[in-house]
């Protein structure tokens, strides 16, 4: 994003907080540790599998929620992660999606977000290591 603000920053910012909501997780958080996913990458990866339900939080019972309407969020927040400012929908477009006023899955289809490869330094596995330290005494004499 290169420390510039927009309303396309906005969108994004706001396409990032819809997945954090349907998930429960945080971005900055989200980590999987047989796969070097971000919360990004893994609702994409659910996304084009068509697995979208996978991300709704486990807690949530599934009467709780309406699925057609948590996928349509999923592709939403999708669209408003694109890596490419100018692919992203307008706030006002978004808002009109949400509202039902146009066929979500039928119209543009996101691409890849950006961040799609957690870095791993950030959240590195966890590594066993063995912690040694010698000591030694040196006694001086008078």
């Amino acid at each position: 994003m290169g420390g510039i603000f927009s309303q396309k920053s906005d969108v994004y910012s706001f396409g990032v907080l819809v997945l954090e909501i349907i998930s429960s997780k945080k971005n900055t958080a989200f980590y999987i540790y047989d796969r070097q996913l971000g919360l990004l990458a893994y609702a994409w990866q659910l996304w084009k599998e068509g697995r979208e339900l996978e991300l709704v939080d486990e807690m949530l019972a599934a009467d709780s929620y309406s699925a057609p309407e948590v996928m349509k969020c999923v592709h939403i927040g999708l669209l408003c992660v694109q890596d490419n400012p100018t692919d992203r929908p307008s706030m006002p477009d978004v808002i009109f999606m949400l509202n039902g006023s146009t066929n979500v899955i039928g119209g543009p289809q996101p691409k890849q977000p950006l961040f799609t490869i957690q870095n791993s330094v950030s959240h590195p596995q966890p590594q066993p290591s063995n912690n040694e330290a010698t000591m030694t005494m040196i006694n001086e004499g008078r």
